[in-house]
């Protein structure tokens, strides 16, 4: 059987997304654009320092297990 959508987890960029958009209520036009765009770049290279940080961790770990360490580490952060 296959996953339904709403069964699978969201991506990075979706969580951040949601995220984002929850921040910026009660701003309109502009101002909400303007927001969600600094919003959206500051969460991506959160994202970017979290995934180095995991991967300099990750050293000496293969397959499922760096894979299930990876997916951890970047949760927690």
């Amino acid at each position: 059987m296959g996953m339904a959508a709403e069964d699978k987890p969201k991506t990075a960029q979706q969580q951040l997304m949601g995220t984002c958009n929850t921040e910026a209520t009660g701003k309109k036009g502009d101002e909400r654009k303007e927001f969600m765009k600094s919003c959206l770049s500051d969460g991506k290279k959160r994202q970017q320092e979290r995934m180095k940080s995991c991967n300099a961790d990750a050293t000496g770990k293969k397959g499922d297990e760096r894979k299930a360490f990876m997916s951890e580490c970047l949760k927690k952060s």
